[in-house]
């Protein structure tokens, strides 16, 4: 029998078509005479009805019938008592009465259900995705994906772009996470790596003269896992030639705002604020700011220079911070538990304590106001914009661990006082970040973003005198808290690749080594240029509304980088090492 119609698109218009339909027993009830089946496909459920004095033959077999049973079925759509219409489903006015009954394909008791809520692990789920895929979230989160990539495509094509595949066996260029390696059986001890990005090509593909570029593109690091990364992963790739960043924030505006558009019918509006690094980092104490709430962090560390609370002043004598959120309003709501508890978030993130002022009508109430004096304390309350009712909370550290904690105390607070609008849609662009950061482990300056990112031209005299302080054309689009892509103006001057390479401690026969076709390449009249990518899979966990990166990718790996239904990473045939001239270290 083949198919006419799918289980999700039959409705009244349909009364009286004979239609074959094809798929999965989702439940199945026998009410005495007549047997009811709910059959199910991708498109939705079609109730279908065995009478045997319809087919009695058809009727015997539906008695041996299972969940998760294959099936064909054909009959004569007909509407349904008026009583038992379903208005939840598309085909709830009609039914099905089956004259020929297929079993395609028996199933086995499943170790889950597909379709019913259940308390089911992780670990199981993975173990059988082929089912957990049946389950009407996940499907309704492959096909908004598909949707994603299916308007990117379009707002692109519509921009002059053309989609080009880059390698997936390359070079490593050891300058980011670790690469995965790929032996070359052909090449004895020598290794592909697995692209953590296609950026040197891209870069190339500009200098060939294709202008717009995109892909969307795997992309691999060997790094450990959080709930939101996986080994591979998928990007949206794109560079252009001749642009500048109000260019190129224009374009990627219009295909966020069409993406949202097109496929959860969302008006987005642009264009999107943009946030200097340096602000950023002193208003949330992070780069990708949640602008859903308020709860701005202010340095209060002049105020207070010179109390004699040693937790402050300590801090400040070793060059370090004291900065203080206003938590507005939440003398009453907040408990002594919930400070401790907040305490506690702040530990996690380096901090030694979490001290805190509670402003209350008859004066202010906290372990630490002995240690300063009236006016003090005014400058303090007036510095933050105090009011009765407010709690103030303050961390001491260095400047990186008060950034960090305070950031995340921030997130903790707004969770705790439901200060999150979880329909608002905030995006931002974050700029001017540090073109480099200095790595005390390695001792060496290392590139903030890649070694390919354009300083900015004002700063280019500070390249070798004074490297922390040379801002990158670098920038960041942020959605709700989450970096979702990332980018530059990259470099396309050969002389200041080379000065940039230099000051990272990567001399000339390095640089030659590892990233000597680029520079030949920005010797042959390299037009400036700019790119960003954006990390697909999380723009999907976020408008779908996911919990986790796994829910939206496919066959999604586990934490420890395995996949639990093909049991990879597996070992190899001896006789695959011997053919890449490998051997075990069992060391």
């Amino acid at each position: 029998m083949q198919r006419t119609h799918t289980c999700g698109e039959l409705t009244e218009k349909n009364i009286g078509e004979v239609v074959t339909l094809c798929g999965w027993v989702y439940t199945r009830r026998d009410h005495g005479g007549l047997i009811f089946v709910d059959l199910w496909d991708k498109t939705g459920l079609t109730q279908v009805v065995l009478n045997p004095q319809i087919d009695k033959l058809a009727h015997q077999e539906a008695q041996s019938l299972r969940g998760n049973f294959v099936i064909a079925v054909q009959g004569k759509v007909r509407a349904r008592p008026e009583d038992m219409v379903n208005l939840k489903l598309k085909t709830g006015a009609i039914e099905v009465y089956i004259d020929e009954l297929e079993i395609l394909n028996p199933s086995s008791t499943p170790p889950f259900s597909c379709w019913e809520n259940q308390e089911v692990g992780e670990a199981l789920r993975l173990k059988h995705r082929y089912l957990d895929l049946r389950s009407s979230e996940l499907q309704r989160n492959l096909e908004l994906r598909y949707k994603i990539t299916r308007t990117v495509r379009d707002v692109l094509h519509q921009k002059g772009f053309i989609e080009i595949e880059t390698p997936i066996l390359t070079k490593s260029t050891p300058e980011g996470a670790r690469d995965y390696l790929v032996p070359s059986r052909l090449n004895p001890k020598k290794f592909y790596a697995l692209p953590q990005s296609p950026q040197l090509f891209k870069q190339t593909l500009m200098v060939s003269g294709m202008d717009r570029y995109f892909q969307i593109t795997k992309c691999f690091r060997d790094e450990d896992l959080r709930q939101d990364r996986q080994p591979e992963f998928t990007q949206i790739d794109m560079e252009m030639s001749f642009v500048d960043e109000d260019q190129l924030f224009s374009l990627a505006e219009e295909m966020i705002a069409t993406t949202y558009k097109e496929t959860l019918g969302i008006e987005v509006e642009t264009p999107f604020p943009v946030l200097k690094y340096k602000d950023s980092m002193n208003r949330f104490g992070t780069d990708k700011p949640d602008l859903r709430f308020g709860l701005e962090i202010v340095d209060v560390g002049e105020v207070v220079r010179g109390a004699g609370f040693k937790v402050f002043t300590q801090a400040l004598d070793a060059g370090g911070q004291v900065k203080a959120i206003n938590v507005k309003g939440s003398a009453e709501s907040l408990s002594r538990k919930a400070l401790d508890d907040l305490t506690e978030v702040a530990k996690t993130y380096g901090a030694k304590g979490m001290a805190w002022i509670k402003i209350q009508e008859n004066g202010l109430q906290s372990p630490i106001i002995k240690f300063f004096d009236k006016e003090m304390l005014d400058r303090l309350i007036e510095t933050v914009n105090g009011e009765p009712g407010d709690i103030i909370v303050f961390s001491a550290d260095t400047p990186a661990i008060v950034a960090d904690s305070l950031a995340n105390v921030r997130l903790a607070l707004a969770r705790l006082l439901k200060l999150i609008d979880e329909k608002k849609i905030k995006l931002a662009w974050v700029t001017e970040f540090p073109l480099v950061e200095y790595d005390a482990e390695e001792k060496r300056y290392v590139a903030m973003h890649h070694p390919f990112t354009s300083p900015m031209e004002e700063d280019l005299d500070k390249l070798q005198s004074t490297p922390s302080e040379v801002r990158a054309r670098a920038y960041d689009l942020v959605l709700n808290g989450n970096e979702i892509g990332g980018g530059s103006i990259r470099i396309h001057s050969k002389e200041i690749q080379e000065r940039m390479f230099k000051m990272l401690g990567i001399d000339k026969e390095e640089a030659e080594l590892k990233f000597g076709f680029l520079l030949d390449a920005l010797q042959y009249g390299a037009p400036p240029h700019g790119g960003i990518a954006f990390g697909l899979d999380r723009i999907v966990m976020i408008l779908a509304g996911a919990s986790s990166i796994r829910d939206v990718i496919a066959f999604p790996k586990t934490q420890k980088a395995t996949c639990l239904m093909t049991q990879a990473p597996s070992e190899i045939d001896p006789k695959q090492m011997n053919e890449l001239k490998l051997k075990y270290d069992l060391r």
